[in-house]
């Protein structure tokens, strides 16, 4: 019975306990950005699908909202279709490498 309880404690424990944030790698970005670089590597570009309007500077975010927002797309919360592509092929390691590369830029 105690085992029991100690399993049911452990198990509680692991669940509550914040998940590991993954550290971002700026160097490693590199290999990774020509997929970001078509829009938001021009300055004053506007995208015309689905609609137009500017399309964000990413140089100086804070990484935490860059992290966010590819999680969003990803999980298909936030709505912009090429996004949604882009963002559903990145894993957590390349979200928190991106967001160390892009919140250095300027």
């Amino acid at each position: 019975m105690q085992g029991r309880y100690l399993g049911c404690a452990l198990a509680l424990a692991v669940a509550v306990l914040p998940a590991r944030a993954v550290e971002g790698d700026a160097e490693a970005a590199k290999g990774k950005i020509s997929m970001c670089i078509g829009c938001h590597g021009i300055d004053g570009y506007r995208t015309s699908f689905p609609e137009v309007y500017p399309v964000p500077k990413l140089g100086g975010q804070y990484p935490e909202y860059i992290i966010a927002a590819l999680q969003a797309y990803k999980a298909g919360e936030r709505s912009h279709p090429t996004m949604q592509g882009v963002a559903g092929g990145l894993s957590e390691q390349d979200m928190a490498d991106l967001a160390a590369y892009y919140s250095a830029a300027r």
